[in-house]
Formats: structure tokens, sequence, C-alpha cells
């Protein structure tokens, strides 16, 4: 992996991962394409530091409206009842997401140290969860009113939270994508379910580097600089288009234009399962 490699990753990463589109998905063909091994514990780390560059964008933009909801009358209630939101439904996710980990590692994929991150191999699985996140978004996008206004209860937080422990295996299925349409199913305004969506992936996003730079460690023996290096410098990169791309999501919910992500997941599903063709010849 050369360093132009890590430019290229980090601007397909950034700009993509705040649409709801699937970054992985981008990044991942784009690393097959380029001849990397998605699986290597080089690229997994590397993919997840590109998800912490954009995750601070996340935070940048969205910290006025957070701290603008905490500053609301009856704060301490606001605050708390929030605050307890997001650990329902981040606790929902990592126990979903472990068992589907679990499940699949034993009883879907082969040998005794078979890794779930051997999935992100499959272009053609990939494919369909594009095309499954795609016809969720363009039915949430119709389903999508302006009068949405349902408040944020724990079992619409549950219901996001189960969605998002469901994406965590599967690249391709977009995160954001299928959280904030599960949020306007449930009849949430367009902001709070992309606000409470984002604070979800912010709270994920410490335990994903854990567990990529434990692989790493595992296979290397040691963690150094070279190893860090590559990803640090994603980081920076992938912050810096997040937070253009991020501004784009926003317009495009606040405009009802959320359903024609999902005709672009579906487009590019196609565009996946050409280069999955090209590259098997």
């Amino acid at each position: 992996m050369s360093w132009l490699h890590v430019l290229v990753l980090a601007v397909i990463q950034g700009a993509a991962e705040l649409l709801p589109v699937s970054s992985s998905a981008h990044v991942i063909l784009a690393e097959r394409l380029l001849g990397l091994d998605p699986a290597q514990p080089e690229l997994a780390f590397l993919l997840v530091m590109l998800h912490t560059g954009t995750m601070f964008a996340v935070i940048q933009f969205f910290w006025p409206r957070w701290r603008a909801a905490f500053a609301q009358k009856d704060a301490s209630v606001s605050r708390l009842r929030y605050a307890w939101l997001l650990v329902l439904a981040t606790g929902l996710t990592g126990g979903l997401g472990f068992g589907l980990k679990h499940a699949i590692e034993k009883h879907v994929l082969t040998g005794d140290k078979a890794e779930i991150e051997e999935l992100w191999r499959s272009l053609p699985l990939m494919a369909g969860a594009l095309v499954a996140v795609g016809l969720l978004i363009l039915a949430a996008g119709f389903k999508d009113k302006e009068t949405n206004a349902a408040p944020l209860t724990a079992a619409r937080a549950s219901a996001i939270g189960l969605m998002q422990g469901f994406c965590l295996p599967f690249r391709g299925f977009s995160r954001s994508g299928a959280t904030i349409s599960v949020g306007l199913f449930a009849g949430l305004p367009r902001g709070v379910a992309e606000e409470f969506s984002f604070a979800l992936a912010v709270l994920l996003t410490p335990a994903a580097i854990g567990w990529e730079a434990l692989r790493l460690y595992k296979k290397h023996a040691h963690i150094d600089t070279a190893l860090l290096a590559p990803g640090l410098v994603g980081m920076v990169l992938a912050f810096a288009s997040g937070a253009l791309a991020l501004r784009l999501l926003s317009a495009a919910l606040e405009r009802g234009r959320f359903k024609f992500f999902g005709i672009y997941c579906i487009a590019f599903a196609g565009v996946v399962l050409g280069a999955h063709f090209a590259l098997a010849r």
C-alpha cells in the first residue's frame, strides 16, 4: 500500500462516508481495483481510521445542534434521556453485531480462524447489500413527510440501534442509510433521525478502532509508527472531504431528496457486479 493509495482511499471514504451510499463499498471496490486485499488487517485498520476522520467531521457539524438540544428547558432531563437512549441503542448494536459476527464466523465461513472481514472480499455479496439498502432508502424516502413529528422513544431508539448492529458485518449495507431510514419509518423528523444516527456512529467508532488495532497487533506482534502512519494521515484527509459530504447530506435531507440515494445505491450495485466479473477474468 503506497501513500498514493492512502490519498485515493481517504478522498473516496471522506466523500462517501456521510452520504447514505455505503462508503465501505466504495473504498473496498477501489481497493480491489488497486490490487489490495480489503480483509488484511492493515487495510481494515486504515478503513476504520478513515471512519474516525469522518466522525470528527460529524462532531464538528452536529455539535451546535446537540448543544442546542441539551440547552432546552428541563435540560437535565433532556440530557439524561438522550444519553440513556444512546446507551440503549449502542448496547443493542453491540449485542446484535457481535452475535452476527460469531454466528457467521462459526457457521458460514470456513477455517478455524475465520474472521468476519473475509466477507469484505465478496463483491457479489456487497452488490446484494447495496440493492437491499437502496430499496430500504427508497421506501423510507417515500414514507418521509414534512409532518413527521414522532418523539424519540426507547422503542424507536432500539429499532435504530438494532438496525445499526445488523449493518456491521455487511459492507455495502449503508449504516447511515439504514438507520436514518428506520428513523423515518418510525415517524421521526428528518433532523432527529439524522442526528441520532450519527451520534450512534460516534459512539461506535472507538470500539471499531480498538478491534482493528488488536487484529493489526496480532498479525505483527507490535504496533509502530510505520503501521499507524497511513491511518493517521488518511484520517486527516477523510475529515476534510467528510466535512463537505456531510453538508451535502444535510441539504438533501432537508429538501426531501433522501430517496435518490437509494437509486444511487442500486445503480452502484451494478458497477460493483461489473467490476467483479471484470476482475474474475
